[in-house]
């Protein structure tokens, strides 16, 4: 079975966006593949954290995750972190980079801009992203558009280190996975349900309580027309809303049509906040649980133990390679 790779940063909040865009698309991934999922606290620190904040995010990504349906028996899941073998791999990697490689990330170059002083691993982090990949031979990991230059770049570097040090690594692919539903923000349709955006009313959180949920769609942007119907260019308010009904109830939207073909908006509003409504109520209360128990410790326990001896065999063969030994 193939090997498969997802980091998750550990930085925002999640939405609703998020879990039916991302979240229900790696849980298809994961009865597919060899699944690894890591959190990627160490790619957090390329800006300053808090770490307080930090800490408590680690501990709420994984949670939330876990109780979004990413099934710790059909993952190997830990925290970047603690596998001190993944930064000293990511050293030897540094040194068969180059600095143009390097410099010439989007993201660098995007952020860079923005910060008059930034740290040198704003430069550094995609090899660190390589060893992430590299150090347990992934074959594939699911990206977006805007970070395959990065699976491009360990690509180069696992082509360039085996062909001066001998076959170390499996060479990875990109994988551009089918993009799930596009969820867009309540308020103004038009873009995207981020959490950055301005204007929390647009944006439901994994962890908003039932109150909240349904005063935002019910307040939700729609139009005058009062007919469910999906238009996304001249309906987008109507159009989001049936996007996120038949996401979490796993209809088509001719069948969402002919459901509510009778129905006013209030109505068609109401049974969408109600579908939200069960649907994060069993995901907090999953979430909770796993806060309140052990749980988390023994997943990340047994995972890391898993990927700290991958990466152990992996390093000891590169510095033989390379000529670090007595």
């Amino acid at each position: 079975m193939k090997k498969i790779l997802t980091g998750l940063k550990p930085t925002g909040e999640l939405t609703l966006g998020n879990y039916i865009g991302a979240i229900v698309q790696m849980k298809k991934l994961q009865e597919q593949y060899d699944s690894y999922l890591f959190i990627a606290d160490l790619h957090a620190l390329t800006i300053p954290q808090d770490p307080t904040d930090l800490k408590r995010r680690i501990k709420d990504f994984l949670a939330l995750y876990i109780a979004c349906g990413i099934d710790p028996n059909k993952n190997i899941i830990y925290l970047q972190s603690e596998n001190e073998y993944i930064p000293s791999i990511s050293w030897l990697l540094e040194c068969s980079t180059y600095y143009g490689e390097a410099s010439r990330m989007i993201q660098f170059k995007e952020k860079s801009k923005q910060h008059s002083n930034f740290s040198v691993g704003l430069l550094t982090y995609p090899v660190l992203m390589a060893a992430d990949i590299l150090y347990a031979d992934i074959d594939l990991v699911p990206v977006g558009i805007d970070q395959k230059q990065h699976v491009e770049l360990a690509r180069d570097i696992a082509i360039r280190f085996n062909k001066v040090y001998g076959d170390t690594f499996v060479i990875p692919e990109p994988l551009i996975s089918e993009s799930g539903t596009k969820i867009k923000d309540l308020k103004n349709p038009t873009k995207k349900m981020s959490k950055s955006e301005d204007n929390p009313n647009g944006v439901i959180a994994l962890l908003d309580d039932e109150k909240s949920i349904r005063k935002k769609i019910m307040s939700a942007t729609t139009d005058s027309e009062m007919s469910v119907h999906f238009d996304e260019e001249n309906k987008p308010g109507i159009s989001n809303l049936m996007n996120i009904y038949a996401s979490l109830t796993d209809k088509t939207i001719e069948q969402v049509e002919k459901e509510f073909e009778n129905a006013n908006y209030g109505t068609f509003k109401k049974r969408v906040a109600d579908v939200v409504v069960e649907t994060l109520s069993k995901i907090q209360n999953r979430y909770h649980e796993l806060l309140n128990s052990n749980e988390l410790n023994e997943i990340l326990d047994a995972g890391i133990t898993k990927s700290r001896a991958i990466a152990k065999e992996k390093y000891i063969d590169m510095k033989k390679k390379m000529g670090l030994e007595r």
